[in-house]
C-alpha cells in the first residue's frame, strides 16, 4: 500500500511580500516533513456599467503571472522542501480555504496597515481564520525566525480548552520548546480595582492556576517530560497576550465554534492578537471532536425534543 502524501503547508500569496509567511511554512514543512503549496485568489473585479468585465480566462492569466512571480522568488527559499502552487478563480477567502482543504495549516502575512486604513480594509486573516477547517497562522510583516524557546497558549476556560492546548502541546514539542500556558482576566468596568479587590488578586491568581495545573495533568502522557509555564494574570487578555508575543515563537489561540455556515464570530481578543502580535500566531478550529458528539447525539434520538 502506498503512504498518503503528508498534509501540505499552504501559504496564500499575492502582490504583497510574503517572506515571513515563507519564513514559518518552511520551518514548518521541514518539521513535518511535509511540502509547502503557494496558493492565489484571483476575486471577480467590480466593474461600471461602460466597462466590460474581464473573461475568466483573462483574471487566470492574470492570476498566473502573480504566482509564478511567487513560485520563483520562493523556489530559492525553500531549500528540499517540495514546493507547488494552485490558483483559484473567484472569492479570494472561499478561495483560499478552498484550495486549503486537505492542508496541515494555512499560513498567511500580514500587512501594516494605518490605525484609519484598518477601519475600511477588511483583514484577509481574519476572515480566513473565521471560515476555515485548518489551523491557521498569521505572520507578522517583516518578521524574523530567531527563536526564543517559547511557544505560547492563550486559555480562556480552563475546562473548554482541550484543544486549544493540544493543538499548542504539538507544536512546542515539535520545536522542542517550552509551553507557556496564560490565561488573563480583567473586569470591563472602569471599578476594575474595586471588583478585583472584592475577589482578591491572589486568591483569583491561585485558584486559576490551580485549575489550569489540573487541567494539564489530566492530559497525561503528552504534557511527559514537556517543559511548561503558567502564568495568570489580572491583565485584559489582548494585552497580556501581547506582551507575551514579544517574548514567544508562537501565540496559539482558539477560535468560536462555527456553528454558522459563515464560520466564527471571532470576537475582539483574537482580533486584537492577530492584528497587533509581534511573533505569528496560530488560530485553531474548536474541536472536531465536539462537532462529532453533537451530531452522534442527534443520530442516536427517535425524536429529539428542543
Amino acid at each position: 500500500m502506498t503512504e498518503k502524501s503528508p498534509k501540505p503547508v499552504v501559504v496564500a500569496v499575492g502582490h504583497d511580500p510574503f517572506d515571513g509567511a515563507l519564513a514559518f511554512a518552511v520551518a514548518e514543512a521541514t518539521r513535518a516533513g511535509c511540502g509547502v503549496r503557494l496558493v492565489h485568489a484571483v476575486n471577480h473585479l467590480p466593474v461600471g456599467p461602460r466597462l466590460a468585465p474581464p473573461s475568466d480566462r483573462e483574471l487566470e492569466e492574470a492570476g498566473r503571472q502573480v504566482l509564478d512571480a511567487a513560485y520563483e522568488h520562493a523556489r530559492d527559499l525553500v531549500g528540499a522542501v517540495p514546493l507547488t502552487t494552485d490558483l483559484h478563480v473567484g472569492g479570494v477567502v472561499p478561495g483560499i480555504i478552498e484550495m486549503a482543504e486537505d492542508a496541515r495549516m494555512i499560513v498567511l502575512e500580514r500587512r501594516d496597515l494605518a490605525a484609519v486604513k484598518r477601519i475600511v480594509t477588511s483583514s484577509k486573516s481574519t476572515s480566513v481564520a473565521a471560515r476555515a477547517r485548518v489551523p491557521v497562522v498569521s505572520v507578522p510583516s517583516g518578521w524574523s525566525s530567531d527563536s526564543t524557546g517559547v511557544v505560547t497558549v492563550g486559555i480562556d476556560s480552563p475546562e473548554r480548552s482541550d484543544h486549544v492546548l493540544r493543538a499548542a502541546i504539538a507544536e512546542a514539542r515539535e520545536r522542542g520548546a517550552t509551553l507557556r500556558v496564560l490565561h488573563a482576566w480583567s473586569p470591563a468596568t472602569t471599578h476594575a480595582n474595586l471588583v478585583m479587590s472584592w475577589t482578591g488578586d491572589e486568591t483569583w491568581v491561585g485558584l486559576t492556576g490551580d485549575q489550569l495545573r489540573t487541567t494539564i495533568d489530566e492530559l497525561g502522557d503528552e504534557v511527559a517530560d514537556l517543559p511548561l509555564e503558567i502564568e495568570v494574570r489580572a491583565l485584559y487578555p489582548a494585552d497580556a497576550l501581547h506582551a507575551a508575543s514579544k517574548r514567544s515563537d508562537l501565540v496559539v489561540l482558539g477560535r468560536h465554534d462555527p456553528l454558522l455556515p459563515l464560520g466564527s464570530h471571532l470576537g475582539p481578543i483574537a482580533r486584537a492578537v492577530l492584528r497587533e502580535a509581534e511573533c505569528p500566531v496560530m488560530l485553531v478550529d474548536p474541536g472536531s471532536s465536539r462537532r462529532w458528539k453533537r451530531r452522534s447525539w442527534h443520530a442516536s434520538q427517535a425524536s429529539p425534543t428542543a
